[in-house]
């Protein structure tokens, strides 16, 4: 896991090393473990490394193959890299090391821009084709690890995050118009390849970009979530379905705990899904699996951690169990560390959870695994069944019913005339409701949910928040394996037990049933949800501040109404989020990035 950054100069200069510094030093929480620079004509990569496999000097980046004239930065994991080494040593090809960087190099050197295709894993990657010229980059197929972009007059930049492009002279920094409306009305979701920056593009997942030295773009999708039942598995029934998720998710937890020269961790949440991995962990024989668990202060009847269900997790499989409680002063104390840590606005109130929990367990261990994507795949959460009871409703009413933030008509009186606009959100979801290769209206919301939505909400903050302390985050859940056999499942066994039902009936018996039949949870963060007292404090200043004043975005008119009674009903979105904190961390992001 690491973060990585390059300039292309496409007018024939060189690139500016002094910028390309700036951008490495905005990445180094993502690789403490060392820094590499190539520049060679109108070419630079840079990276920074946090050494997981291959911990040699031989697995340093930017790694460069002088046979084939290529060179590669690349974050994240390939965990298919020993039995593609295999392959393409009985191919004829050579290796000097034993990473997966070098296996992504030669598997483009044998099969060009078609290697992505044989990649399981996640990441993003940069590869300069000397002899042609040629800057490749790629994203993996579930967009698990971010990769920026911009084009600056005729200098072409990319970056593991904003902070790095935006260390770059002259770069765009006005708000994105579109973006703006899915940020108040999607939950803060900007789907790709927009960001909140004009200036500032993000590489869709499953998707390739070329560019050539002419400025010539070739953006190409190489892979598609078919969400649709498959004849081959037609006459499975409930039993075919539970052992064939099982193999397939026991295959994908062993993947992200094998493919490694550290020791691996768990994120123990108390809910089903991270219990369930330990289960498994403990099922691939691992004598010492390590949990970790957060919790925070409650208000009122909102329970501020899930202790009570992860220590009987730990209890079964005797962890070796490390939990740590943060007290409310100490999130609002940190809240800016967490802020400045996010490459876009993230309103999830999780986000400063995972931040203060990757702070202590990067301390114990460098990888981790999380149960991210469980409730997208396998229909959890509490919006899914209202969403398929709704059949009186068109598509978009029926999912944006229980989703959407706030409708267009208030989104409308929030924001003042210079950025009223058409319903974005609206095209853009219906857009996603009637793509091809989706079979009902509900295997269509959740592959929305698992290509997009997840990509830019809980994937996006886990990936932010780990790796601002130099943690590795892997997310069986999301092996794309999997993913494609669950969006081939019956509905029925997704929807049915309130949700996620073959993996409930999967945890029968390996974990407690208290945590299997609880209410679902969510990662608790009550402060940033009952905004009261010094929160609320905070956050009026923030929005009544001169800078907000002067980006000229909220109707102060409608900011007061939500500040004066937060807690209202109608102050609070779908999802159960404060409308206050939306505005309030939108606000808080740009002083942080862009005003500073």
């Amino acid at each position: 896991m690491c973060g990585i950054c390059g300039e292309f100069c496409l007018d024939g200069q060189r690139p500016d090393l002094s910028t390309m510094t700036l951008m490495l030093d905005s990445l180094y929480h993502r690789g403490p473990d060392s820094e590499g620079c190539y520049s060679e004509g109108v070419i630079a990569l840079g990276h920074r490394r946090l050494a997981i496999i291959d911990l040699s000097f031989h697995a340093h980046q930017p790694m460069v193959d002088q046979e084939n004239g290529l060179v590669l930065v690349f974050n994240g994991t390939i965990y298919n890299y020993p039995a593609l080494r295999e392959q393409l040593k009985a191919k004829g090809l050579h290796f000097f090391s034993h990473s997966d960087t070098e296996v992504i190099l030669k598997a483009y050197a044998y099969w060009g821009e078609d290697c992505v295709q044989y990649l399981e894993g996640m990441f993003a990657l940069a590869i300069w084709d000397s002899k042609k010229q040629f800057l490749f980059l790629a994203r993996d197929r579930l967009g698990i690890k971010p990769l920026y972009y911009a084009m600056v007059g005729k200098h072409f930049y990319f970056a593991s995050n904003t902070q790095a492009l935006l260390k770059i002279p002259a770069i765009d920094t006005s708000i994105n118009k579109i973006a703006l409306h899915h940020q108040f009305s999607l939950h803060a979701v900007v789907p790709a390849p927009l960001t909140i920056l004009t200036g500032i593009k993000k590489m869709q997942p499953a998707t390739t970009l070329g560019i050539d030295a002419k400025g010539k773009q070739q953006i190409t999708s190489y892979w598609q979530l078919k969400a649709q039942r498959d004849k081959e598995k037609q006459h499975w029934q409930e039993t075919d379905w539970h052992d064939a998720i099982y193999q397939q998710l026991l295959s994908a937890v062993k993947k992200r705990l094998f493919i490694a020269d550290v020791p691996v961790g768990v994120l123990l949440s108390g809910g089903l899904d991270s219990s369930l991995l330990v289960a498994l962990l403990a099922e691939a024989n691992i004598d010492d699996i390590r949990t970790f668990s957060i919790g925070f202060n409650d208000i009122g009847d909102e329970k501020g951690s899930e202790f009570e269900y992860s220590d009987q997790v730990v209890a079964r499989y005797q962890t070796h169990h490390t939990k740590y409680h943060i007290a409310n002063e100490q999130v609002l104390a940190r809240l800016p560390e967490a802020i400045k840590a996010m490459s876009e606005p993230m309103v999830g109130q999780d986000a400063v959870a995972f931040y203060l929990l990757a702070e202590k367990v990067a301390q114990e261990v460098k990888v981790v695994q999380s149960g991210q994507g469980a409730d997208e795949v396998f229909a959890g959460y509490f919006w899914y069944p209202k969403m398929q009871a709704a059949t009186h409703m068109d598509d978009y009413h029926r999912f944006a019913s229980y989703y959407v933030d706030r409708d267009h008509s208030e989104y409308l009186d929030a924001v003042l005339p210079k950025w009223q606009a058409e319903d974005y959100t609206r095209k853009e979801i219906e857009k996603r409701l009637h793509a091809p290769y989706g079979e009902a209206f509900m295997d269509q919301v959740l592959r929305m949910d698992v290509t997009c939505l997840i990509t830019d909400d809980p994937v996006k903050r886990v990936d932010n928040m780990t790796m601002a302390w130099g943690l590795e985050a892997r997310v069986p859940f999301l092996d794309h394996h999997l993913v494609e056999l669950a969006a081939q499942m019956p509905l029925q066994y997704k929807l049915a037990s309130n949700g996620k039902h073959i993996l409930k009936k999967i945890a029968r018996g390996r974990i407690p049933d208290a945590v299997i039949d609880r209410p679902k949870g969510y990662f608790p963060m009550p402060a940033l949800k009952y905004v009261r007292g010094e929160f609320l404090d905070m956050m009026q200043d923030t929005l009544c501040s001169q800078a907000c004043k002067e980006r000229g975005i909220f109707n102060p008119d409608y900011l007061q109404s939500i500040l004066k009674n937060p807690e209202k009903p109608e102050h609070m979105t779908r999802l159960l989020g404060s409308k206050v904190w939306h505005f309030a961390l939108f606000e808080l992001w740009m002083q942080e990035h862009i005003d500073s």
